[in-house]
């Protein structure tokens, strides 16, 4: 059986060797972790990239099983931000050099949802002179719908599979077509065609996971080729139907320590992709972002939303940052990523080398 010192230094991982991986404890996670560390820097540098985030409705028309904004919650207060209050958010990230923001949304896809999207796409790219970088987080789509999206501005899209195993993901979402799992797969793929970097990720340490599970997932990743990643630990909501499950959970400091494994492990996999540090590990841990940046993430999300609906956005229970506005949002994080030993990448878009690496160009 091979030794984590050995299964580190490779360039190729089976499934064992990613379960091995994510088994670590003691010295061996030390080890895991500073190999990941060196990789990170050697191939994407020190450099953390800025993605100011937008949540800028909640009204969705999913109802997944594990999320505090599904359709069913009627203790949800639903919010539309208004075009002047995006746009208002987008132009402070541009005038403090982030480089890029995310919208993010409830799932929709109602012609008004389209036509409302593609005009705020054009709307931050003329306030911008073109500068500002965006990415999507907008859920299941037409080509068509993506394809015009991404004439208008829009270059990278996050669209979260949240469990590559069939089996698991049928668990963790309503039985029926409005959920497939094979939809979500071909809007992955109708993404890549589009011309888009793409983007996906995980949740870590929901019930009925094993680690094979998850050791199945990062291969699934590096097989669809993906640019980017954001993964972070599954942290309950009692308005879901989960949420009865949770005595099979670990504790969340497991799920924590699990969540940094997983993005040690992806960043040995995939060393050239852009990886966040997600929200959801400061829910857990106060500096749970910063330990992310150390050993492996690359990218971090300022949440610029509004503070008056942020309450409302609460996917999952103990979200942080949610009385911080966007000065005071950007001043910790800035000194967030210096304790962590990085750099903030200033003004740039912060764009996967992965994509480029298959010989798309910059634009």
């Amino acid at each position: 059986m091979k030794t984590v010192q050995e299964i580190v230094m490779q360039q190729t991982f089976s499934r064992d060797d990613l379960v091995v991986l994510l088994n670590t404890e003691g010295e061996e996670r030390t080890q895991l972790f500073s190999v990941a560390a060196a990789r990170k820097e050697d191939v994407v540098g020190r450099k953390v990239f800025f993605r100011g985030l937008i949540e800028f409705s909640n009204i969705c028309s999913k109802d997944c099983l594990y999320c505090g904004i599904r359709k069913s919650n009627d203790k949800v207060v639903r919010y539309d931000a208004t075009d002047e209050e995006i746009l208002e958010a987008c132009r402070f990230a541009w005038q403090n050099r982030f480089g890029s923001v995310v919208l993010q949304s409830g799932e929709l896809s109602s012609p008004v949802f389209v036509e409302r999207v593609d005009g705020l796409l054009k709307a931050i790219k003329k306030l911008s002179n073109g500068e500002l970088g965006i990415t999507l987080s907008c859920g299941e789509q037409s080509r068509e719908t993506y394809r015009r999206w991404f004439e208008s501005g829009a270059h990278r899209y996050l669209l979260r599979i949240e469990s590559s195993t069939p089996e698991l993901y049928a668990k963790i979402h309503p039985n029926n077509d409005h959920h497939s799992f094979e939809k979500r797969l071909n809007c992955l793929s109708l993404l890549k065609e589009c011309g888009y970097q793409v983007g996906t990720g995980v949740m870590i340490g929901l019930p009925f996971q094993t680690l094979e599970n998850l050791a199945d997932d990062l291969l699934f990743l590096k097989k669809i080729d993906v640019d980017m990643v954001g993964m972070g630990p599954y942290i309950e909501h009692e308005e879901t139907p989960l949420y009865e499950h949770r005595y099979l959970l670990k504790s969340k400091q497991e799920r924590f320590d699990l969540a940094l494994k997983m993005v040690a492990a992806l960043r040995l996999l995939l060393p050239d992709i852009n990886i966040a540090a997600a929200t959801a590990l400061q829910a857990i841990d106060p500096a749970g972002r910063e330990k992310a940046l150390k050993i492996g993430a690359n990218v971090i999300m300022p949440n610029l939303t509004p503070c008056s609906y942020r309450k409302e956005y609460q996917l999952y229970e103990d979200k942080p940052c949610l009385d911080e506005d966007a000065d005071l949002c950007k001043n910790c994080l800035e000194a967030r990523i210096e304790l962590a030993g990085s750099e903030i990448g200033y003004g740039e878009w912060g764009d996967s080398r992965h994509f480029f690496s298959r010989g798309n160009r910059p634009k």
